[in-house]
């Protein structure tokens, strides 16, 4: 009793806190969307990053290596539109913990090193309480206009995750159903006056064996409806089993909440994807192959849920920054490829460059992160701008700003089939390129026929027709009324491979077989420029040699937009000033 009384005074406490001057963000749900209650229900796209604070000392990650405020608007200046911070539900339900300073939780786990790294960069956050402290972060990241969700890790604080780490699954000996759902309802209550706290995940990843369906609904229900008594206007974010990969379960029997409105509801469901569920295929074999049935699973997975009317939150996806990793080398674009198609929300793993303490390990590095050890400056920029395309919405409410068309998108670069011409006039011999997807015309794939037209450059104009003239060559536009489309083998692209991201034509007449396996077909394919959109032989695509084979220079995904696309003088004209970065 009298520890419940003390956390009463420390919430009390925290409550009194200056809340961050930033205008309140209300976030629901229209269908398959997160729409903007404020803003008449135009989409928000959740561009996340993920950033801890449940490992044992229950301090954000980082406050010992940079101020806060840097990070923050660091945070901000990559382009991410809100955070997805994680906590331990002890620092809801155990006043002992959460009245403990920073600088003696910190000394309590003998990282010296840390106390003194936060006095030089966030003197001010040292001797707060960790609850406090924790509020400042979020304080923090409004300031730099930040959304915030936060997302209940953990019970025991700690590193995440393992079958037997007694956090997995409801009744384990540190998940108590019960604290855990008083624990939610209290965060909700705490940061419900926040303005920029949109949403709190209920738990992450669930797992081991105890884990089962009955006792999902049973609790992530009651933990559901005291989320949304203590704040109704944040998002309710529910993930599945199997470590947050699995929500196939509820397309027999659908979640019962008060808060489930197609319209101006409240409730998203999470999924993880992360090439180590699937490692040993995505090293060994087709990576068409994987891709396709991989993309398939999460579909029947999650996936099905958009169709459902529900938004789907990506919340934790991510790879080895490093490179050099053959399974997250090739599994990285085709998830990229499927959160593009599927225009979804996500959030990246991970922010944070090193850990005050992971796993016993004082200042351990984390090769997942955006940032670098020391959380200066990114840790590879050009893996970060790869994400960085997936942060712009593609189509949604507020976002019907035409017709819908075809964006020819290149998820190992992040970038978009995009010409490059002088003028209209020249606009049949430009040059195709990889560009910013904000640049790209609006493409149409013609079925039966096959054919990739990109609409007329001018009122009146014929449209334009995507041609291949050979291996090693340019791929080029033609126009229609001059023979170049219907009917001309060169101008009819098929989908070959089991990942669907191989554009091609057939030009056995034309062209000597590929050693890769790929006949008399030729594919899009990068230049040696890295720049340039060119045919070569289609690669990767004999069963014999594909486990050895690694094909993502030649993925291209056929991405469906409603935003209104580059007009073809203004692109062009921009890109030949040098304004579009290459």
């Amino acid at each position: 009793m009298r520890r419940r009384v003390a956390l009463c005074l420390v919430l009390f406490a925290f409550a009194g806190l200056h809340a961050a001057a930033v205008e309140a963000v209300t976030l629901s749900t229209s269908s398959r969307w997160i729409v903007d209650d404020e803003a008449g229900g135009r989409r928000v796209k959740l561009a996340c990053v993920n950033w801890p604070s449940h490992l044992e000392p229950v301090v954000t990650e980082g406050l010992g290596m940079q101020p806060v405020d840097a990070i923050s608007k660091k945070v901000a200046s990559l382009g991410f539109n809100c955070v997805r911070l994680t906590y331990p539900i002890a620092l809801a339900t155990n006043a002992s913990l959460s009245s403990l300073t920073v600088r003696r939780s910190l000394l309590a786990h003998g990282l010296a090193g840390a106390v003194a790294g936060v006095e030089a960069n966030n003197p001010g956050l040292l001797d707060l309480t960790l609850i406090e402290s924790f509020r400042a972060v979020v304080d923090s990241l409004g300031e730099s206009g930040v959304m915030v969700i936060l997302d209940n890790h953990v019970s025991r604080p700690g590193w995440c995750c393992a079958d037997d780490d007694g956090n997995g699954f409801f009744g384990d000996r540190h998940f108590v159903p019960d604290a855990w759902v008083r624990g939610l309802g209290a965060m909700a209550a705490l940061f419900a006056g926040v303005p920029n706290v949109v949403g709190m995940s209920l738990r992450n990843e669930l797992r081991g064996p105890r884990q089962n369906a009955d006792d999902w609904y049973r609790y992530m229900q009651m933990g559901a409806e005291a989320v949304h008594a203590a704040n109704p206007a944040a998002l309710v974010i529910m993930g599945g089993l199997g470590y947050d990969t699995d929500l196939s379960f509820l397309a027999a029997r659908p979640v019962d909440v008060s808060f489930a409105a197609a319209e101006r509801g409240k409730l998203v469901f999470e999924l993880h994807w992360y090439s180590f569920a699937d490692a040993r295929a995505w090293e060994s074999e087709d990576a068409n192959e994987v891709c396709g049935r991989v993309a398939r699973g999460v579909a029947r997975r999650g996936g099905f849920l958009l169709d459902a009317g529900f938004p789907l939150f990506l919340s934790e996806f991510g790879a080895d920054t490093r490179g050099g990793s053959r399974k997250d080398d090739r599994y990285l674009p085709c998830a990229a490829a499927v959160a593009a198609e599927l225009d979804l929300d996500w959030a990246l793993w991970a922010l944070q460059g090193s850990y005050a303490l992971r796993q016993g390990v004082a200042g351990a590095d984390e090769v997942y992160g955006v940032l670098d050890w020391s959380w200066s400056k990114p840790r590879n920029a050009t893996a970060l701008s790869r994400i960085q395309s997936l942060q712009r919405p593609l189509r949604g409410p507020g976002y019907d700003e035409a017709r819908p068309y075809t964006v020819l998108f290149h998820p190992l670069t992040g970038r978009c089939v995009v010409r490059r011409a002088a003028d209209d006039a020249a606009a049949a011999a430009a040059t195709l390129e990889l560009g910013r997807c904000e640049d790209t015309d609006a493409w149409a794939y013609t079925q039966p026929a096959s054919t990739l037209a990109m609409r007329g450059a001018g009122r009146g104009s014929p449209p334009l027709c995507l041609r291949a003239e050979g291996s090693g060559r340019p791929a080029r536009l033609a126009t229609s009324d001059a023979g170049g489309c219907r009917g001309d083998a060169l101008s009819t692209w098929r989908l070959v491979s089991g990942s669907t991201m191989h554009v091609a034509v057939n030009a056995t007449t034309t062209t000597t077989p590929s050693r890769d396996g790929g006949g008399g077909l030729l594919c899009l394919d990068v230049g040696d420029d890295g720049r340039s959109v060119v045919t070569n032989p289609c690669r990767c695509l004999d069963d014999a040699a594909a486990g050895e084979c690694d094909p993502e220079t030649q993925w291209f995904k056929l991405v469906t937009s409603t935003r209104s696309p580059a007009t073809g003088a203004a692109a062009a004209a921009t890109v030949a000033r040098g304004l579009i970065a290459a």
